[in-house]
């Protein structure tokens, strides 16, 4: 049904205590960073998201964090899936704070389905403050409220459209189609009224364009 929320699975996740010195210098871990903590999910947006929250949660620092390509439903292998992410902090102890924390966002933040028949899916998320990793890939400040919408390439474009002539917000992020994922969307910034405001102007436009893909009768 519409408005359905659309899970995320974590397939992997594994803590390397002591990491070897040659694997922390390829991943340009931060000086006094030895341990690493790895996931692996089905949905590539809820976890960049969740990253961003481990940096909230813990003194720990998103040092690698890709898509696969094509989504999860063309993943290689069983625990590959559509997003891997690595986390480096000081110790075991605090990645594995990281680790926790983001898995628990995976609970929160999900994409919802646009149509009745579940074949066309968006992620309108509100984030009232922003965590390190997100801030940097959108050249804002930390803390700095957010708009994270994605959808499928076009819906993507009309709901961005949207979003900002409903809201006083920046697109910060242009995630131009087709991405890793086949998707599109972006970054948007501004005060949590706005950013709310964004996200559902974003929603209602997907789901409308999902309703009537060849525009007005």
């Amino acid at each position: 049904m519409r408005g359905d929320r659309i899970p995320t699975k974590l397939l992997c996740r594994q803590l390397i205590p002591s990491a070897d010195p040659a694997l922390l210098a390829r991943l340009e871990v931060p000086a006094g960073h030895r341990s690493l903590g790895i996931v692996t999910t089905d949905c590539d947006d809820v976890s960049y998201a969740a990253l961003d929250e481990a940096t909230k949660a813990a003194a720990v620092e998103v040092v690698y964090a890709r898509s696969m390509y094509a989504g999860a439903q063309n993943a290689s292998t069983a625990l590959a899936g559509e997003f891997i992410g690595i986390l480096s902090g000081p110790d075991p102890e605090t990645v594995r704070s990281g680790l926790e924390a983001a898995a628990a966002y995976l609970e929160e933040a999900s994409f919802r389905t646009a149509n009745d028949a579940g074949d066309v899916v968006y992620f309108a998320h509100c984030i009232s403050r922003t965590g390190a990793y997100l801030s940097r890939q959108a050249g804002a400040a930390a803390g700095t409220p957010m708009a994270y919408l994605i959808a499928p390439p076009a819906e993507a474009l009309v709901g961005l459209d949207a979003a900002m002539k409903a809201a006083a917000v920046e697109l910060r992020v242009f995630y131009g189609p087709p991405s890793e994922t086949n998707f599109a969307g972006g970054l948007l910034t501004g005060d949590q009224a706005a950013c709310r405001a964004a996200c559902e102007a974003f929603a209602q436009a997907v789901c409308e364009v999902a309703q009537k893909p060849l525009g007005a009768d």
